[in-house]
């Protein structure tokens, strides 16, 4: 076979350079983040913002984390169901193992280095690309829906607005709906490629995974994944909300989830990587718009992010090795 196809250049290891690329990405935006809000707390003032994070204890961090964990282990779960319901040879832990990997690579732009899941799987399954791409298209649109489902009912229950959180829902939304219908996506993606004429091999490959789709459409499937990813996405909104009290503000507990839920949305819809950059910005004016005062703003939104996007990071780098050896493994074995 061509190494100029696609599905054989994924599932080919990575070389060292770009395996350095990817630490020197990661290492930069991380300094990017911490730098912009380190510039605005210098512009507050430091003892103040030192005041606030003294605020918090161990055990208070641990409950962020752990909130954030049930987040990560409800939608890897869901990700199990979709695998099965696919019909893909893998086991729980297999799948769970898959997924929290895959973290390592949330930083790439929109998330796209996570399809290193589908290298595993081709690795360990024999399915190429094809094959999987139904799984991420899915997950991928349960958790825009699954956030627009948040985001809607907080906007609802919460006393006041958010700027643009209208047309984001809808969009998260209307995503959603797209990709669990078959047909519809695949007018979708030949229109994209009509219009633009870009990406003709990766079109062909996403029309060939619609058909798959279909599979995902059953009621009570896709009931399962919208209350997993509820659930997960929730605990984290909560999180928010703790955080915010121990710091001594309370905007509400829907304010708050309304708040995390959209600047998360509003981050990745920017392209950035892991959202780095926008979804801080949107977090920081919209507390202060409610009334929150710097000082409160940018160590809050400081935490929540380092206990949830990079404790997923810091998740998916510790298991990333052990799922690459284990996949080389196993494919090493299937070959032999």
């Amino acid at each position: 076979m061509s190494s100029t196809n696609p599905s054989q250049d994924l599932s080919a290891p990575a070389p060292q350079a770009r395996r350095w690329r990817d630490v020197a990405i990661l290492g930069g935006l991380f300094a990017l983040m911490l730098f912009g809000l380190i510039g605005l707390a210098a512009a507050t003032g430091w003892e103040e913002t030192k005041a606030q994070l003294m605020k918090l204890t161990t055990w208070e961090v641990g409950v962020l984390l752990a909130l954030s964990l049930v987040n990560y282990l409800f939608r890897g779960l869901r990700w199990h169901i979709f695998a099965r319901r696919l019909g893909l040879p893998t086991g729980l832990w297999q799948d769970i193992r898959h997924f929290l990997g895959g973290f390592a690579m949330s930083v790439t732009p929109g998330r796209v280095g996570e399809l290193i899941r589908m290298r595993w799987l081709k690795r360990e399954t024999g399915w190429a690309f094809e094959r999987t791409a139904p799984l991420v298209l899915v997950d991928r649109a349960s958790d825009l829906a699954a956030m627009a489902v948040i985001l809607g009912v907080a906007l609802a229950l919460s006393a006041g607005g958010i700027a643009f959180a209208l047309p984001v829902t809808v969009l998260a939304f209307a995503a959603a709906v797209i990709v669990t219908r078959p047909t519809l996506f695949k007018a979708v993606v030949t229109y994209s490629y009509k219009a633009t004429g870009l990406f003709p091999r990766l079109m062909g490959r996403l029309r060939v995974a619609a058909r798959s789709l279909s599979k995902f459409t059953n009621p009570t499937v896709l009931a399962l994944a919208a209350g997993l990813g509820i659930i997960g996405w929730l605990a984290e909104g909560y999180a928010f909300h703790l955080l915010l009290m121990w710091m001594g503000v309370d905007i509400g507990f829907w304010k708050a989830v309304a708040i995390f839920v959209f600047s998360t949305l509003a981050g990745g819809l920017t392209g950035a990587p892991g959202g780095v950059g926008g979804a801080e910005a949107a977090m920081v004016a919209l507390l202060t718009l409610e009334g929150v005062p710097l000082e409160v703003s940018i160590p809050a939104t400081a935490v929540i992010r380092l206990t949830t996007l990079w404790f997923a990071i810091g998740i998916g780098l510790a298991i990333f090795p052990v799922a690459e050896r284990y996949s080389l493994r196993t494919r090493h074995a299937l070959e032999n």
